[in-house]
């Protein structure tokens, strides 16, 4: 029998494994598969009119933000998370608007933006498996937010991550939820 201990250790490894291979690709190679996202928009599920939050990317995380600019030009709504207590809240992300840090090292619009409440969670994450198991980062956030804002309404999850960040097995605990998709420089996978 499988102890959350052993669980946790796992998903450390699986974690570990996929961080390392994302962040030896060459900035060139980041930056061009992260551009490919945007070939890809018209591939989401995503519902017309809906509230999307992305993210800011750090480190070596793939760039949302191309594939971020031709949703708004879709026209959807953009907002971004910000680390709160006791879950992310997003907030309205506007052409020009001013930015600032957000917690863990990313960015958003500062505290006069509007906070929304996001139908569709574009999502980083450290790696994911072919059923639509997530690794994240091991903070809790998006489990926390995730949980919060489907007691309001539907929720779609999508994972972005570069190909390579795949693993071969997530083991998922209780509190994870499985995407609904993923999307790679290689085009949209859906998991439902």
């Amino acid at each position: 029998m499988t102890t959350n201990l052993s669980l946790a250790d796992e998903k450390q490894r699986l974690r570990k494994e996929a961080l390392a291979r994302r962040k030896a690709m060459p900035e060139v190679v980041r930056i061009e598969k992260s551009l490919a996202l945007a070939d890809h928009v018209s591939d989401l599920p995503i519902p017309e009119g809906a509230v999307v939050a992305g993210f800011w990317p750090i480190r070596d995380e793939i760039d949302p933000r191309p594939l971020l600019d031709r949703l708004r030009q879709n026209g959807h709504t953009l907002c971004l998370p910000v680390v709160a207590d006791p879950y992310l809240i997003f907030r309205k992300l506007d052409r020009g608007c001013a930015m600032e840090d957000a917690g863990f090292g990313t960015m958003a619009p500062g505290p006069d933006a509007e906070e929304l409440r996001p139908d569709v969670l574009l999502m980083p994450l450290a790696g994911f498996d072919r059923q639509g198991n997530r690794i994240g980062y091991g903070k809790g956030h998006y489990d926390t937010a995730i949980s919060s804002l489907e007691k309001s309404g539907p929720l779609l999850c999508i994972g972005l991550a570069f190909a390579l960040q795949e693993v071969e097995l997530v083991s998922a605990e209780g509190h994870d939820k499985p995407l609904a998709g993923i999307l790679t420089e290689d085009g949209y996978r859906s998991f439902c």
